[in-house]
């Protein structure tokens, strides 16, 4: 009990009374713009509010360094502005943001600075990306005025966890719908899990086993399990300020449904392959890369290299750049495909759809030949983690 009672006071206590003291500001302001645009203010004043809301959240998390992210915003609304005519906006955007990602980190900002910021630098460009690519084809038909576009780039819901989300996504969220409940609850019992209770526990298990190779594999899933709980720590702070500030929602006839979700845990952990794996970490980010990829058309090896080499410029971190690959290669490999053929059973790396052709579906012995690609799974995360530690 002493030790359960040291825990609670030493870790667990301090561990929630920070986090509450970092995002209180966040929430009150992303609940503070939705309650804003609720009074039927005119459309320039909403996307005034959140500008102002989105600034704002940058100085509390950022101070005077969030300048380099408005200086990216700036400079992808210029490229945007010159490029208006044209019908080819992506390639001369994305080239722009990568020669600005590349300039600042490697000689404008200190490394410890650039990995606090680089998640709301990821969020602007594939916002600026996204929304080129919507104007290319015709999904977004108005130019947006500078008010407009500084609003979708500085939303308050999403300007600093994110996730990404669509121009039209955005001003839909400025019509603001109904309030919904908060995963609050979520997040906080994730950071418990990683910083205090993950730390905790295993020193008993390492300890109780006396074999030196199980150890290190057991130190390996331990920083394997926090890494990934601070992942859900961040993914449903983000769900929560997105819904907070009224985006994150389908719409059916009048059906209304608050789904965002920006990751899977129980995918990640127990996962069927690493597709599924790179997958349910960031659902949007998943998306975005699929919706502006469109690279399936050159073959499956191009576009999943094409897709990982997106994700990797985006992180820009040398360390991410190990990993995204490595997660490439891991994913192109062909051998579950031909096992699906020759055994004409579904293990393949994705689950198959309901309406599938293959004879055996829900077998025991399909069970067999997926589970040590399971078990392989468990050997690359316990890679990826030890990169990201060393």
């Amino acid at each position: 009990m002493g030790a359960l009672s040291k825990l609670g006071s030493g870790c667990l206590l301090p561990t929630v009374q920070h986090s509450l003291e970092q995002v209180w500001q966040l929430l009150l302001i992303c609940l503070v713009c939705r309650l804003l645009w609720r009074l039927g203010l005119p459309p320039f004043l909403k996307h005034l509010s959140t500008v102002a809301g989105g600034f704002y959240t940058l100085y509390l998390f950022f101070e005077l360094h969030m300048v380099w992210v408005v200086l990216l915003s700036l400079l992808c609304y210029l490229v945007l502005f010159l490029c208006r005519h044209s019908s080819s906006r992506v390639p001369f955007l994305s080239i722009t943001i990568l020669i600005y990602l590349l300039l600042v980190e490697l000689h404008m900002m200190d490394t410890t600075t650039w990995h606090k910021m680089r998640g709301s630098q990821m969020v602007v460009a594939m916002k600026a990306v996204s929304l080129a690519f919507d104007l290319d084809k015709g999904i977004v038909e108005k130019f947006p005025s500078p008010v407009e576009f500084m609003g979708y780039i500085y939303f308050v819901g999403t300007v600093i966890f994110g996730p990404w989300i669509s121009f039209n996504s955005y001003m839909d969220a400025v019509e603001s719908r109904k309030l919904v409940s908060l995963k609050l609850e979520l997040s906080q019992l994730c950071l418990v899990i990683s910083n205090c209770i993950v730390p905790y526990l295993f020193p008993y298990f390492i300890s109780v086993f006396g074999d030196k190779l199980l150890r290190k594999w057991l130190q390996a899933y331990e920083n394997t399990l926090s890494f990934h709980f601070s992942n859900y720590f961040v993914s449903y702070l983000g769900e929560m300020s997105t819904t907070l500030a009224g985006a994150g929602f389908t719409e059916e006839k009048d059906n209304l449904k608050w789904d965002l979700t920006i990751a899977k845990p129980l995918n990640v952990e127990f996962p069927r392959s690493m597709v599924e794996v790179v997958t349910s970490w960031n659902l949007p980010m998943s998306r975005w890369l699929n919706t502006c990829m469109k690279a399936l058309i050159y073959g499956s090896f191009t576009a999943i290299i094409l897709t990982y080499t997106a994700s990797t410029l985006l992180h820009m971190t040398w360390i991410s750049v190990v990993c995204l690959m490595d997660c490439a290669f891991i994913c192109v490999l062909v051998l579950r495909k031909r096992l699906s053929v020759i055994l004409n059973a579904c293990v393949l790396s994705k689950r198959c759809p309901s309406d599938c052709k293959h004879r055996y579906k829900k077998v025991l012995y399909i069970f067999y030949f997926v589970l040590p690609f399971q078990i392989l799974q468990c050997f690359f995360f316990y890679y990826f983690i030890l990169i990201f530690k060393s």
